[in-house]
């Protein structure tokens, strides 16, 4: 055994007082006085422009969202069958929501699209479009599955006979 020389032994530190914001983020909480600043180059402007959509409008595609979301998490369900939304899904949505359906009801050991017996059923509470331009609407929804909740985010396209169509469905 060798003795230890004192250059070899490592000296421990103090402890030092701990501060009042350690661990937390240094956040400025002040608000800004000034205004944003926008990059001058072309193509680097602000995202988007205010689209002024009338209420009718807004109040139509709020209500057509409403009912084709609580029939899309219906389908996932199994209380509808996936038919039901052919004329107003893209080839996409359709196949997502019928493969959806499927691995549902694998799980669950019934049928897709036969109605069974559900303790708590899907409802949906709110809807909030957001219209890229008056014949395009993003949509997320909140859904309430008894004290759970979930988000659906679709987007719509109107159709050249002036019907909606939705050609994105994402569950989350």
């Amino acid at each position: 055994m060798t003795a230890s020389r004192p250059h070899d032994v490592v000296p421990l530190r103090r402890p030092s007082p701990m501060a009042s914001v350690q661990g937390t983020l240094a956040l400025d909480l002040q608000p800004r006085q000034d205004p944003p600043w926008v990059d001058p180059t072309p193509g680097h402007g602000p995202v988007a422009d205010v689209l002024p959509i009338d209420g009718p409008l807004r109040r139509a595609i709020e209500e057509w969202a409403r009912r084709y979301s609580q029939a899309a998490v219906e389908i996932v369900g199994g209380d509808r069958p996936v038919t039901q939304l052919l004329r107003w899904s893209s080839r996409e949505v359709y196949d997502n929501l019928q493969r959806r359906a499927l691995l549902v009801a694998r799980a669950g050991k019934h049928q897709p699209g036969q109605g069974r017996f559900q303790p708590v059923r899907p409802r949906v509470l709110g809807v909030h479009p957001c219209f890229i331009n008056r014949d395009v609407v993003e949509v997320s929804t909140h859904v309430r599955y008894g004290e759970r909740s979930r988000a659906l985010a679709a987007r719509f396209e109107r159709t050249r006979d002036n019907r909606w169509r939705c050609t994105a469905l994402e569950f989350a």
